[in-house]
This record gives C-alpha cells, structure tokens and sequence, in this order.
C-alpha cells in the first residue's frame, strides 16, 4: 500500500474544540444528552484559548470541527492572516448572542449615549486613545463595533484603537484599565456588568437582527473523506440546537453550562442573556427573548446568508479587494450538505466511551 494514501479512521473519536462561550452551548448538550452516540459518533471536546487557536487547529488537522465565528471562514479559505486553507460549513449554530461593553470608568466620565462616546474618543485621540477589543478580526463582533462606531460619526482608524483579544480575557482586561470597551459573546458581557465594570449600551439582535453568529466549521476534506461521519454530526448538533432554543429548557442549559467541564463559570453570569432579560447595566434590565437563537430557521447555511456576509465583509475592508469572487459564497456556506444531513436516517447508537460523555460538575 502507498505509505502515502489517506487512511480512514471511522472508528477514531472525532475531535472537537470549543471555548467558553455561551453559544457552545449545542456541543455541550450534545455531549451531555448523549446525542452524539445515538447518531454513532464518538466524540473528544476541548476548551481551547482562542478563535486563532480553532483555526489554527483546524487548518492543521489538530482538530476535525469546531464552532467558528462565520466569518472567519473567509479569511481561512483566502489565506487572510493564516496559512490558506479550504473550509466550509453545513450547520449554523446560532444567531446573535454578541454584545457591546464598555467601561465603568467611561460611564463615570459622562459616557450615556454614542454622541458622548464620539467626544470622549476625540478628546483622547492622541496618546490615551481609547481601546476597544474585539475576539477575532474576521468576527462578527469586529463588524458589530465597526457598525455602532461608525454611526456613532466615530473613525474606527482614527479615533480609537481596535486590538484582538480571546473571549475569556476581554473581562480582565477591562476590569485592569487595558480596555475601555469590548464587543464579545456572552457570558463575558454579564460578568462585567454584574461585577460594576462594564454596562452595554447595545447587543446583536438589536444592533443587526438575524446575522449569522457561529458555523460548524469543518475542512473541505474531512467532509468529502468522512462525508457520513460529517452528515451525523451536522444532524446531531442540529438536534440539540433543537434542545437548546426551547425556552422551557434554557434554566437547565444555563446550569448545564455553568460547570466545571463546560464554561466553568456562575449560573448567575449565564442566565440574563438565556432568558431573555438581559441586564444591560445601569439600572437597565432589557427584554431580549431574541438574544441568542439556535434553532427555528436559525440553522440552514443558505446561499443568501453566505452572499450578504461576503458583501458586508468586502465593505468594512476585510477582506483582500477582487480576492472573494462570486462563486466564494456558494463554496462556504453548504445548504445542500445541510439538507443531505437531516434526510438520512438517524444511525443506530454505538456504545461511545463513558468518559467521553461524562463530567464531573464543578463544587
């Protein structure tokens, strides 16, 4: 046999990364409900770092699939920053689920409103710019804040610094003085403003309803090579999407989340944007049952979605002029992988490791 030749490895636990974020949510419950084994899968979940460690793993092979900021398929499959690499997806995991937070100390200086934002940027446009963090360049959090600042009248090039900064350390960050606001997924916006630290003065479904948050991401090989292991996870993971966009379900999921295995952190910091009763700091408690959906027309990636992404992407300047033809949109975003998944029977149950499906939960 050619040393050379691709083997397959059917009976390999697939490997899947994920960070801590409320919107893992469908991986983990996925584990949890043993939904995963009943579509025959042995699945391996790890808590990675940071958005350019997923990619970096996926582009190498470290890891097979992992939720990724939409538009990070882009800059992957043109070799924006990274190595290039083909990648697709088949499976969205969840609209929205982003907010905007910026300082404690901004809100003591006078900050309420995107006008006063404006001043408070000018007057420091020299050596204090304020820094504003974002979790990934090609994210829809960085086209979230470029939006707000933008029709705020703020220059995002001139009059702020914008710097990348993993989810999990965007809250640190603030509460130490090196960032005076950030755009990041839950549940980091809600530790600041539980802890005094932060207040939000917008959130993604109010900001730009119905955009596409995080995608199954996967390489273009694994899903030709593995195509059966592909299509079971997609429809495992679109089952628990299921699960988690029940709002009867949404306390137990926030537990769920809350342990040690999982996003390790208070139930207390999962539940506002899970319910729907986000608390934007301030005194300011908002009806949100739009914060984070995962399901009910959530999970098709439509050819539609792909092109209005590409579109608002090539218009904030993120992606290399002429580089992102018009066939890039239909070759990301798989609705026909999508449909293929969700038609084929379900498989029957292979007897996964305990270890694999099992956590302790944290004290």
């Amino acid at each position: 046999m050619n040393a050379f030749l691709r083997v397959p490895r059917p009976s390999a636990a697939l490997r899947l990364g994920f960070l801590a974020l409320t919107d893992a949510a469908p991986l983990l419950v996925a584990r949890e409900r043993e939904l995963f084994s009943r579509h025959g899968l042995r699945v391996e979940l790890t808590r990675e770092i940071g958005w350019a460690t997923i990619r970096d793993k996926i582009i190498h092979g470290e890891l097979d699939a992992a939720p990724a900021p939409a538009p990070m398929l882009w800059s992957t499959r043109l070799g924006v920053d990274c190595p290039r690499a083909d990648v697709l997806t088949g499976l969205v995991l969840n609209l929205h689920g982003n907010a905007l937070t910026l300082s404690r100390r901004l809100w003591d200086a006078g900050v309420r409103t995107p006008t006063d934002f404006r001043l408070e940027a000018q007057r420091r446009r020299g050596e204090q710019k304020l820094t504003l963090g974002v979790v990934f360049r090609h994210s829809a959090h960085h086209l979230q804040l470029l939006q707000w600042l933008r029709a705020a009248g703020v220059d995002p090039q001139r009059d702020v610094r914008i710097v990348i900064v993993p989810p999990a350390q965007t809250f640190s960050n603030l509460v130490a003085g090196t960032l005076d606001g950030y755009c990041a997924g839950e549940p980091w916006n809600t530790l600041a403003v539980q802890a005094g630290a932060g207040w939000c003065p917008t959130w993604s479904s109010a900001l730009s309803p119905g955009h596409v948050e995080k995608v199954l991401m996967v390489r273009d090989s694994f899903a030709a090579e593995r195509a059966d292991e592909h299509a079971r996870l997609i429809a495992a993971l679109h089952e628990a999407c299921a699960w988690c966009d029940e709002p009867a379900n949404r306390t137990a999921l926030a537990d769920l989340l809350s342990r040690r295995d999982a996003l390790n952190v208070p139930l207390a910091a999962l539940l506002p944007a899970l319910t729907g009763q986000f608390d934007a700091g301030q005194g300011r408690l908002e009806a949100a049952a739009d914060f984070l959906v995962f399901a009910h027309g959530a999970n098709a990636p439509t050819l539609a979605r792909a092109q209005a992404l590409q579109s608002e992407l090539g218009a904030a300047g993120l992606l290399p002029a002429g580089a992102a033809g018009a066939a890039l949109p239909a070759q990301i975003f798989r609705e026909d992988l999508h449909h293929q998944a969700l038609s084929t029977p379900t498989h029957e149950p292979v007897h996964a490791s305990p270890s694999l499906l099992r956590r302790p939960r944290h004290a």
